[in-house]
């Protein structure tokens, strides 16, 4: 396993004081219903342009449902460049709303 799976804090500290980016891997409208502010929609039809075009040097966490798909990207991301890669545990459904 080339990611670690973290909490929505560390999430939450992550990208306020390392810019991570957030990629959301849900369909299209759970993630139009909500979505982690500043988000990015990634599926197999724009993941290589993200794969490209993405600095790989920031963080990068992946977030899905419940936490378990993310898993799977979190390390399919790893192995595209993304050294430092998590998954988002509870995943939107854990996020905090408030």
């Amino acid at each position: 396993m080339n990611f670690k799976t973290i909490d929505s804090q560390e999430a939450k500290a992550l990208i306020a004081d390392e810019n991570a980016i957030v990629i959301d891997i849900r369909d299209a409208e759970s993630y139009e219903d909500g979505h982690i502010e500043n988000a990015i929609r990634v599926d197999e039809s724009n993941a290589q342009d993200f794969i490209n075009n993405a600095n790989k040097e920031r963080p990068l966490i992946v977030c899905c449902y419940r936490g378990n798909m993310s898993k799977n990207a979190a390390e399919h991301f790893f192995n595209a460049g993304f050294r430092r890669s998590f998954s988002l545990n509870g995943g939107y459904n854990g996020w905090p709303t408030d």
